[in-house]
């Protein structure tokens, strides 16, 4: 037996999806092989708020899925939209990497050493309304495009330095590279940001049972709660939203913690709210604080920004 591992092309993707595969390969005895699956948002470089964000990186390898020309798909989690899709599990969430986002900058500076006027690069509402929040004088552009291409908008001078998220660069090898690592307290990450989704069929059984060896509690826990608070708002991975869980030890009793961000990519307003409660009801945590959050007008928000 082989299981076919679907994969999109890029190098980050086929990366992580190897390693997802070699793992599957060590903890079951099975033989895996990758397939390259071509998805929306790799053949289109406008950005994601303009042709509808959400799922662009994924439906296609959940077509591949249910047509039966692969047996596993490996995506971002960030990328995943929160809707269920009919007939796909999501099987398994290992171990999150690395949450937080990452600055590239030149001549080795941070964010806060940058000169006023310099121009960061992101293709992210989220990432823009945080760092435009930070009051620094950086002036925010819009960016798509793989690792390579971003970075290289800083070897080239055309940018003054990039964000992305530090997981693509820790799976790449490529973490030294990195001059900042931004505390997520400060610029909330994407919901999922750092973890792997992995699907299957979900009448495949087998598929489903191997692929449970690679679950992680803690990071399941966490995500669920972010995708809870990302659904309960009614937005998509492109919406200016920030969200990070944790599982944190409270006197012997494991509590989930969970903090939130919906801003204008201006930078202001900005609604930054955070809950706990008990890491069983993940689900009830992100529903419990996007409620709060659309109290205080966080539709409002995410409506200038995502069509």
């Amino acid at each position: 037996m082989t299981l076919r591992v679907g994969t999109r092309a890029s190098a980050l993707a086929t990366t992580q999806s190897a390693q997802v595969a070699e793992r599957l390969s060590e903890l079951t005895g099975i033989e895996t092989a990758l397939v390259t699956v071509s998805t929306e948002g790799d053949r289109n470089s406008r950005p994601l708020t303009e042709f509808g964000g959400q799922g662009v990186f994924v439906s296609a390898l959940r077509d591949a899925l249910l047509a039966g020309e692969v047996d596993v798909a490996v995506h971002s989690l960030k990328d995943l939209p929160t809707a269920q899709a009919e007939g796909i599990a999501l099987a398994a969430v290992p171990t999150r990497v690395d949450p937080r986002d990452a600055v590239v900058a030149r001549d080795g500076l941070t964010l806060g050493e940058l000169p006023t006027g310099s121009r960061v690069g992101t293709g992210s509402p989220r990432r823009a309304a945080q760092l435009n929040a930070l009051g620094l004088g950086i002036e925010v552009v819009g960016l798509r495009g793989n690792v390579d291409t971003r970075l290289g908008k800083v070897r080239t001078g055309e940018l003054d330095a990039v964000v992305l998220a530090a997981a693509g660069l820790r799976r790449l090898g490529r973490i030294e590279e990195a001059t900042e690592l931004l505390d997520p307290l400060q610029v909330l990450p994407a919901p999922g940001q750092g973890a792997l989704a992995c699907e299957c069929r979900a009448d495949d059984s087998d598929v489903v049972g191997l692929l449970a060896r690679l679950d992680d509690d803690a990071t399941r826990a966490a995500v669920t709660a972010e995708r809870s608070l990302l659904a309960s708002l009614e937005a998509g991975c492109s919406a200016p939203v920030g969200a990070w869980a944790e599982v944190v030890d409270d006197d012997g009793t494991p509590q989930l913690w969970l903090r939130a961000f919906v801003g204008d990519p201006s930078g202001a307003p900005s609604i930054r709210l955070s809950a706990t409660g008990s890491v069983q009801d993940p689900v009830g945590i992100g529903e419990r604080l996007a409620a709060e959050m659309l109290a205080e007008g966080a539709d409002s928000l995410m409506r200038a920004v995502v069509p």
